[in-house]
């Protein structure tokens, strides 16, 4: 959203408490789609939106080093778990989403090094994607720079002014200084209700903690994003792969160590591509993703603090450049796009 508005004219400071993209923007699975968002048309619709915005994104400033629109697998071991992918692929061609039910033994010419009985269904979306998050930050942010943005990473908001009209005028600063501004957007990720409270603002949020474990080997195995039972694999560049499970997360509560939660994500995926024997676990890591209380992003201005929206949202990966382009626009302009109708922060009463 930065990005957006440096390069309309705006004056933009980016305030990072950490350094920019190293948080949870690059332990995500980064999986781009629409396909595991269909509990809500409008949803869909949106995550659809996010995806074609990607693709554009990608012929503005290039997609090397963090666009990879390699399509999705998705498959089950057990038949309930399959009759419920096979539901689901009807669902999504009838919203026109593009979707093909191969078999195992077709998806093997795709990618070889997957252990996959042959007659299983297997759901392949080909216009799906992943995304090297912190590449893309990095990218966005320096063309920001250049249209004249300000970075302040290292430095966390610890409180922000109001006049008397209850509307946004300051910033305090964690370093001791202070910011004039007239607008502020909270996409604070999983600190956002922490920062939605300095303007007396109640946003719920969900505890999602998940772990992410990145392995490293000689050469990657794999081609593309995947969701095979119980483990999700994806490439992370030339010589790395990024591990999650649902499974594993469910462990983290009850006081497991990320070593082991490590250790058991790693042999999944093992059990899945053999190839992957000789990888070792690099760095594990267990971030809480930034997911309000109904699920559901929370995006635009809140009418009770002038001067204050929110970009609160899990799916951040694929949501981030439709939203960004939606919510420059809003702020500039006043426009309230239709396809935020849903998602607006005025659902969460203050």
């Amino acid at each position: 959203m930065g990005w957006n508005l440096s390069r309309q004219g705006a004056e933009v400071v980016f305030i990072d408490a950490g350094r920019p993209g190293e948080g949870v923007t690059d332990w995500s699975f980064s999986w781009v789609n629409a396909s595991n968002k269909t509990v809500r048309r409008s949803y869909f619709d949106l995550n659809v939106a996010g995806m074609a915005a990607h693709r554009e994104l990608a012929g503005v400033i290039g997609p090397d080093s963090w666009w990879y629109p390699s399509g999705h697998l998705r498959w089950a071991d057990d038949p309930a778990a399959e009759t419920k992918l096979l539901e689901s692929a009807e669902l999504l061609a009838a919203w026109d989403y593009r979707v093909e039910v191969r078999t195992g033994a077709e998806v093997r010419r795709l990618e070889p090094a997957l252990a996959l009985p042959g007659e299983v269904p297997v759901l392949f979306c080909p216009d799906e994607a992943w995304v090297h998050g912190r590449h893309l930050v990095g990218r966005l942010l320096a063309q920001a720079v250049a249209c004249g943005a300000e970075l302040r990473s290292g430095t966390a908001v610890r409180g922000i002014g109001t006049g008397t009209d209850g509307s946004i005028r300051t910033l305090a600063l964690s370093d001791g200084s202070s910011l004039d501004v007239d607008i502020v957007v909270n996409a604070a990720g999983p600190r956002a209700s922490h920062v939605a409270g300095l303007v007396a603002r109640h946003l719920p949020m969900r505890r999602e903690p998940g772990a992410v474990t990145r392995i490293s080997c000689v050469r990657v195995p794999v081609g593309r994003a995947m969701h095979a039972p119980h483990v999700e694999i994806r490439p992370d560049g030339e010589a790395s792969v990024v591990l999650h499970s649902r499974e594993v997360d469910a462990l983290i509560d009850t006081g497991e160590d990320p070593a082991e939660l490590a250790r058991l994500l790693h042999d999944a995926a093992r059990r899945v591509v053999p190839d992957l024997g000789s990888s070792r676990i690099v760095r594990t890591r267990v971030v809480h993703r930034p997911i309000p209380a109904d699920a559901f992003p929370s995006v635009g201005s809140v009418p009770s603090v002038p001067g204050y929206y929110e970009a609160v949202s899990h799916s951040g990966i694929t949501l981030g450049p439709v939203i960004g382009r939606l919510l420059a626009s809003e702020i500039l302009s006043g426009h309230r796009d239709e396809l935020l109708a849903d998602f607006r922060p005025e659902r969460f009463p203050s």
